[in-house]
């Protein structure tokens, strides 16, 4: 997989990294995004279920799964706050703060990837 770019443009998703992952193809962007958009749901709401059980074993995990795809996508702003939560988890400070930090960055990149979806 191709590093992201060196400058990654402002947006929630970064269109160059995501037109060269998916080769330019509209219909596999199209379903790349609306699979991470529903991953990153799936994971945020899984996240907040461990907050609520002082973390449950696998939160690590799950912060580093969410961000792999938001890297994969161009997502590059949910990768960095999911790195985030997943390095305060594993040093065992509180989680919150990254948490919440991470829901903003998620919701900033669900918003952004529905305007690209409804202009396909």
């Amino acid at each position: 997989m191709p590093s992201p770019p060196l400058a990654p443009d402002d947006g929630p998703i970064d269109s160059g990294h995501l037109d060269r992952m998916t080769l330019g193809d509209a219909g596999l962007t199209r379903e790349v995004l609306a699979m991470f958009s529903a991953q990153a749901v799936g994971l945020i709401g899984r996240l907040q279920d461990g907050l609520s059980e002082s973390w449950s074993a696998n939160a690590p995990e799950l912060a580093h799964t969410l961000k792999g795809s938001a890297r994969a996508v161009g997502a590059f702003r949910v990768a960095d706050a999911a790195e985030g939560l997943e390095v305060a988890i594993r040093k065992g400070d509180d989680p919150a703060e990254a948490l919440a930090g991470l829901k903003e960055a998620v919701v900033e990149a669900r918003t952004a990837i529905d305007a690209i979806l409804r202009r396909s």
